[in-house]
């Protein structure tokens, strides 16, 4: 049975990568953008299997409508992707006050609305599937990325407690938290203006073979075989990864955790009290 999947940011990048991806298998897709014509290619190619929509997600009121329409066009709205986001580079101290807003309300209450929006129709179904595209840098991060990082980590923390509270109405959450992979996202990112005092920092940091190497960046083809079979498990994962770089850097991060956390365990004991 063909689905109906919910994609914002379908424009380009690994929106537009898995829009095509489910419409070739034969599902159905409402695919947004903040700009409509970003949308037609998909339009002139699958005709009424798309509905295209213009949508600013961080207009909650659009969110819903935007829902609305989606749920009245098919009938029901089995998947959420919660694609679409804004990047940012720079450090903690260079990022201005408007660029911070900017991402955190993109990245964050973005994907909030769309959430909020979705959950009444998927409750009255009894079923349904949000993806939250989350990052690798949702999980740890890096120097130059802070910012970026904060909006994802607040994703995770939402959406994680969102899978605890639906897990009762047929519902399901999943974190994609993608590596690096080679897409516009670089190119088309805030950036920040620098202060010289980062200057060598930053030198350092862009040296690093974990960025320069042939396979620092994955393929954003490869991806679709993923996202199919992620909303196509009637159990799937709170949280995947998207690449193979992901997960040896998740790990070193959370045992650098632990061991900071065992170590200072004694202070933390006496914290308590009683």
């Amino acid at each position: 049975m063909a689905k109906i999947i919910f994609i914002t940011g379908a424009s380009r990048g690994l929106g537009k990568i898995w829009a095509e991806a489910f419409l070739d298998r034969g599902d159905k897709v409402v695919a947004t953008s903040r700009n409509a014509g970003g949308l037609q290619e998909l339009v002139d190619k699958y005709g009424s299997s798309v509905l295209a929509l213009e949508l600013q997600i961080t207009d909650r009121a659009a969110c819903f409508e935007a829902i609305a329409k989606a749920n009245a066009y098919f009938g029901r709205i089995d998947v959420v992707i919660n694609n679409a986001g804004t990047g940012v580079f720079g450090t903690v101290e260079e990022l201005g006050e408007q660029d911070a807003r900017d991402i955190i309300d993109a990245n964050l209450f973005g994907t909030l609305w769309i959430t909020q929006a979705a959950l009444p129709v998927m409750r009255a179904q009894g079923s349904g599937h949000i993806l939250q595209l989350s990052s690798a840098m949702g999980i740890y991060t890096f120097p130059t990325v802070g910012i970026y990082s904060a909006s994802k980590f607040a994703v995770e923390g939402f959406s994680e407690a969102l899978s605890l509270e639906v897990k009762g109405m047929g519902i399901n959450v999943t974190l994609v938290e993608p590596n690096g992979f080679a897409t516009d996202f670089n190119a088309s990112s805030i950036q920040s203006k620098p202060i010289s005092a980062y200057d060598t920092m930053k030198a350092e940091l862009y040296a690093d073979p974990n960025l320069t190497a042939d396979d620092a960046y994955g393929d954003p083809n490869a991806t679709t075989d993923a996202i199919l079979k992620l909303v196509d498990s009637s159990n799937p994962p709170l949280r995947l990864f998207l690449g193979r770089k992901a997960l040896p850097l998740a790990k070193a991060a959370y045992a650098e955790r632990l061991a900071s956390w065992e170590e200072w365990n004694d202070v933390s004991n006496k914290a308590h009290g009683i």
